[in-house]
């Protein structure tokens, strides 16, 4: 495949969506149910197994795959998302999958924020104008000051920040290694961080939710896999606008599948924040086109 089909790249970022949104809705079920750091933990067990043999299969031997000349960054990558799933997945059960992908969707603002400092890049006039109108989109879905501001959307925030530290971590590791071997970092790390804090939580669970834990577990190695297939077919800059729809997809399984409610704060703050984030998007990629 050759990284010139943007309509297969959005058809395939779409798909993307909808599996991470199936994803989601497993995650929080399960984790109403069963200690969060068990759930992410068996997760990752699967993660990492199809982590490795992808990478292995890109990078032609596990030992190709893992080398780097940058461990200490490659490790600090794994471990800080193993710890963002951790903090998402309970945003999930404290308020919801609407409202936590409502906070979310402002990674890519705090990525555009904090490119500046962290990796040099710069962040002009406009841009800076985008990422204060998509805070405001967070002001208004969280509504501090208010009666019914909840402190347990600041982990949904959290989460959101914790991701953008994450991205920015993995362009800046992208300078040395190759995304196999970054892949490779993500999912190994993870699991051995999981399994040494997760298996202290362990609880029996029923056959039911074996099974649905099994569900999570392919939706999430398919999810991935659908991503890696977007980026091989089209590029970054074509397709990432369309992940905004994870936020729709997941909200629509909240308020039809756990009877979660839309509130209009939430609604205008989360059209605020997607909107200021397509335009940094669309900047961003000007940018690059121009120099």
């Amino acid at each position: 495949m050759t990284r010139n089909d943007s309509r297969l790249g959005i058809v395939f970022m779409i798909a993307t969506t909808l599996v991470f949104a199936a994803q989601d809705g497993l995650s929080r079920h399960l984790a109403g149910e069963y200690n969060v750091l068990m759930i992410v933990m068996i997760r990752y067990w699967f993660f990492a197994a199809f982590v490795i043999a992808v990478a292995v299969r890109k990078s032609g031997s596990l030992r190709a795959a893992a080398r780097t000349t940058q461990p200490v960054l490659q490790a600090s990558r794994g471990l800080l998302l193993a710890a963002e799933i951790c903090v998402m997945v309970l945003a999930f059960v404290l308020i919801g999958l609407v409202e936590s992908h409502a906070m979310f969707a402002c990674y890519p603002l705090l990525i555009a924020a904090l490119s500046g400092p962290v990796l040099g890049e710069k962040v002009g006039w406009r841009r800076w104008a985008a990422i204060g109108m998509g805070f405001v989109g967070v002001l208004i879905i969280l509504q501090p000051g208010v009666g019914v501001f909840s402190p347990y959307s600041l982990v949904a925030l959290l989460s959101a920040t914790m991701f953008a530290l994450y991205g920015l971590l993995t362009r800046f590791a992208a300078r040395k290694d190759t995304v196999a071997t970054s892949f490779f970092w993500t999912g190994t790390v993870g699991a051995i961080l999981m399994t040494v804090i997760g298996i202290w939580f362990w609880e029996p669970m029923t056959g039911p939710d074996w099974a649905l834990m099994a569900v999570l577990c392919v939706t999430g190695a398919s999810g991935h896999w659908l991503l890696i297939k977007t980026y091989e077919v089209a590029e970054a800059s074509a397709v990432q606008p369309f992940a905004y729809l994870q936020l729709v997809f997941a909200s629509l399984v909240g308020i039809t599948v756990f009877n979660e409610v839309l509130e209009p704060n939430v609604a205008i703050g989360s059209a605020i924040v997607v909107g200021a984030g397509l335009f940094t998007l669309l900047r961003e990629r000007k940018v690059k086109q121009a120099s």
